[in-house]
């Protein structure tokens, strides 16, 4: 997901809302799989009131009880779900739902194998998820906007990233509203009293957090995409022309990221004027758009890219735990910049590197104790910070020199190929990407994304003109000290060059022979280091 402004950085921060869950408390009951959902939901233009009808697959792993529990949003005075019954094949089960937790209760025990489907009815008016309100035109919507917990304001679900399941949505709604959904439609049925029911699919596994419906007034364009993928582009119908123009840019970033990173996991991909709260938010293969995307003067090729990347990484390759999110939005904050640079040649990539460290360096500042993979972290909101988004990016770029173009393009292409559909930690890509490079990169993930800070340096440079040698000493200003490659880029009176020292120790010294005395040395100089520091004449 990303910030709602401005378009043309790579600030993608989410907006801050406070969550009730937290990151490393989940109640999880590991025996449980839910393999798939079945909603359906029927909508109304006289009241925020939904009704539901959810079929849930669950799959035992284990021997024991046929308990399942899922999140639900309790119903209070502001809202929230009811559930009216329950069911296993016509017959009423056994059910508690109190403090968001909807727990069934089937008589007997299960084998490991073994499979359940349960019908939960439900009502109620949705506190948050399915957001319920008017566009900038006036006009009723209905969308869901799930991430990062906020389904089960309005889905029974297991709502937590690692539980990824098919799903399908059948939507009752007056005939005058269009539905997109993940998926592809299967059906759209006119019923009686000017109402109509419409259905989506998906075959493939996702997590909660990007199953998601759309309800509204749209100008649809449906058109023959690459490899058979249809493209769909979802806009409101007043903004029909600039809303299908702009999304002419987002075909380019598509088609560089599968021949980037391997085929789309999924069967179309919608782009869709919504109201989101973020800036775009990353639904499988139905991305919801802030309602302001198109407005005059926004450049949101960039956006499109972002949003796209995470079909790959966040969506179908689903990080295991909330504090693991650097694989999702680290992933697609650097393949946009991939991208820029594929596309625009360096003099792109180098303003969104530098605006990025920048972001990093301030943060740190802020939050020095943080890191990347953090399990401290409590609140699923805090987890939206330039540690996710723009050190996960930097990361990967360090992660890219250290172990050569080939090597780094081959590790992605090989862990995208392994966990697509599935989910990963981030060990799970070390493993990957030290198949691919033939290194031990422990050193490497521990200091980056599991230990705050980065390189603080400070050090001067002399001249030795009688022997034509420069001597450099670097210091380590943090208590701890970092390993990695730095570059120096020499300025003399004939020509330039670059030097590079690999750097490990607190205090650091070293020879180069040098023909001719230096004008100017610039620390990493083609922007490949996560650090700051100065280098001063002596």
């Amino acid at each position: 997901m990303s910030h709602v402004v401005p378009y043309r950085s790579l600030l993608f921060l989410a907006l801050v809302f406070p969550l009730s869950l937290q990151a490393d408390n989940y109640p999880r009951d590991h025996r449980v799989d839910v393999v798939d959902y079945v909603f359906r939901l029927s909508l109304s233009d006289g009241h925020d009131r939904i009704q539901g009808h959810a079929t849930v697959t669950c799959a035992y792993t284990s021997d024991g009880e046929a308990v399942v529990t899922l999140d639900l949003a309790s119903e209070d005075k502001t809202g929230g779900m009811k559930v009216e019954r329950v069911t296993q094949d016509g017959n009423p089960v056994s059910y508690r739902h109190r403090e968001n937790r909807l727990t069934i209760n089937p008589a007997g025990s299960v084998r490991k194998g073994a499979s359940r489907v349960f019908d939960i009815y439900y009502a109620g008016t949705p506190r948050d998820g399915l957001v319920i309100s008017r566009n900038k035109h006036g006009e009723r919507t209905f969308f869901g906007d799930n991430w990062p917990n906020r389904a089960h304001h309005w889905l029974p679900c297991v709502d937590h990233p690692s539980d990824k399941a098919t799903c399908s949505f059948e939507v009752t709604a007056p005939n005058h509203y269009q539905v997109v959904a993940n998926g592809l439609m299967q059906e759209k049925v006119a019923l009686s009293e000017g109402r109509s029911r419409t259905r989506w699919a998906s075959p493939v596994p996702m997590p909660t957090k990007v199953m998601v419906i759309g309800v509204a007034h749209f100008a649809v364009e449906i058109l023959e995409g690459s490899g058979g993928i249809p493209f769909q582009n979802w806009v409101f119908p007043s903004e029909r022309e600039a809303g299908f123009q702009s999304l002419i840019q987002a075909r380019a970033p598509f088609e560089w990221l599968v021949k980037t990173v391997g085929p789309f996991p999924y069967s179309k991909i919608a782009h869709v004027q919504s109201k989101t709260r973020y800036g775009g938010m990353e639904n499988a293969s139905a991305i919801f758009y802030n309602q302001n995307v198109f407005q005059p003067g926004s450049e949101p090729e960039l956006l499109f890219a972002h949003e796209l990347a995470h079909q790959w990484f966040g969506d179908s390759v689903t990080e295991a735990d909330w504090h693991h999110i650097w694989l999702s939005e680290g992933f697609a904050t650097y393949y946009t910049m991939l991208y820029a640079e594929a596309a625009y040649g360096r003099e792109r990539l180098v303003p969104l590197l530098e605006k990025s460290r920048q972001r990093v360096l301030d943060y740190t500042k802020t939050e020095p104790a943080l890191s990347v993979v953090d399990p401290s972290i409590k609140k699923l909101d805090d987890l939206l910070s330039p540690f996710s988004y723009q050190k996960g990016g930097w990361v990967l770029h360090m992660l890219r020199r250290e172990v050569g173009e080939q090597a780094f393009r081959e590790g992605v292409r090989a862990y995208y190929a392994r966990y697509r559909n599935s989910n990963a930690f981030t060990k799970d890509f070390r493993k990957e990407m030290e198949t691919a490079s033939g290194k031990d990169l422990g050193w490497f993930f521990q200091q980056w994304l599991f230990r705050p800070g980065h390189p603080k340096l400070k050090g001067h440079w002399r001249y030795d003109r009688q022997r034509k040698e420069l001597h450099l000493v670097i210091k380590q200003k943090q208590t701890t000290p970092f390993r990695f490659t730095l570059d120096l880029g020499v300025s003399s009176k004939t020509g330039s060059q670059t030097l590079s020292w690999r750097l490990k120790k607190q205090h650091n010294e070293k020879v180069f022979p040098l023909s001719e005395a230096p004008q100017k040395i610039l620390l990493d100089p083609d922007l490949w280091l996560l650090f700051e520091g100065k280098l001063r004449k002596k």
